[in-house]
């Protein structure tokens, strides 16, 4: 045992009086080593506060992240389950047209139901954000491949769309071309098909409707066309042809005067000339006849107004 002391001195100032103060030097030693020992514990609380501050903060920082990634993603999802809505409607709008213009589906698209049974349920996603350790990257996953998913349905819809357009665009041109109103205000005074011959009593096949009223009247073409006739007939007298195209053909007959020259394109409601009674006729009237294909229809069938 170490049996060595430090001795201390103490004096007042008129040096008549000391005091010593003998301390052992084990005392010191262990003195020594407390405060070694406190010193490294203050040094490691001050370590692991400064460490805990720092973690504080990213912690935060990664909060701040986290609710920044949930509010987007969450955003992002709803984006995503509008767009299948929209393209959802925009199915079932094509099937609609498909149906009033008697189209049948393109092959290999999705359905309207299987648009609508895409984006699962809201509270299924809200657990990746909400669950602690989740793992989000299963959600983004997901969000890509209905994404994927998405880019295909509207390809699919856009073709889809683009053959409706074709189709609609030949059916306008063909409705455009077909002779749907009246060529002339007046009275049908002759129908389609078979009738006593004013001129000879006997039956004969009527070919067009015959249109009366006034020398002057206005004959318009029914239908877009080109003029591919015009002349005087021993018949008709002054008359006037249109190919509409498609196969259809329209003529009048009759003319007072002929306002369109052969090779002229002509649309509908386009004067072509005026009524008169010109040719073999019993008095001011039109003849209308319309054709498919060289053979004579009933003109009735097409007229709308």
């Amino acid at each position: 045992m170490d049996k060595r002391y430090l001795t201390l001195f103490v004096l007042t100032n008129d040096a008549s009086r000391s005091r010593q103060l003998k301390i052992p030097f084990r005392l010191l030693k262990a003195a020594g080593a407390a405060g070694v020992f406190l010193f490294l514990v203050f040094s490691f609380v001050v370590f692991d506060y400064a460490r805990l501050k720092t973690n504080y903060f990213s912690l935060a920082t990664l909060k701040k992240e986290n609710t920044a990634q949930r509010i987007e993603l969450q955003t992002f999802s709803g984006k995503i389950k509008d767009l299948e809505s929209q393209i959802a409607k925009l199915n079932i709008f094509d099937r609609k047209i498909r149906i009033i213009a008697n189209i049948s589906e393109p092959k290999n698209t999705a359905s309207s139901e299987q648009l609508l049974g895409m984006g699962g349920d809201s509270s299924a996603e809200e657990k990746y954000f909400s669950t602690p350790g989740a793992k989000k990257d299963e959600l983004v996953k997901k969000m890509r491949d209905e994404i994927t998913q998405l880019e295909e349905m509207a390809k699919s819809q856009e073709n889809s769309f683009t053959e409706l357009q074709e189709y609609l665009m030949k059916k306008s041109s063909f409705l455009a071309a077909t002779p749907s109103i009246w060529p002339a205000r007046g009275w049908v005074t002759s129908t389609f098909g078979e009738r006593i011959s004013p001129f000879t009593g006997f039956p004969q096949m009527h070919s067009g409707l015959d249109i009366a009223n006034r020398v002057g009247t206005e004959v318009i073409a029914p239908a877009d066309g080109i003029v591919v006739h015009i002349g005087t007939e021993p018949g008709l007298g002054k008359s006037v042809s249109i190919s509409h195209g498609y196969g259809i053909k329209t003529t009048y007959g009759h003319l007072s005067e002929i306002k369109v020259r052969a090779g002229q394109k002509v649309k509908r409601g386009m004067e072509i000339g005026t009524m008169g009674n010109t040719g073999r006729s019993t008095g001011p009237h039109l003849h209308y006849s319309v054709s498919l294909n060289g053979v004579a229809v009933n003109p009735a069938k097409y007229i709308l107004n």
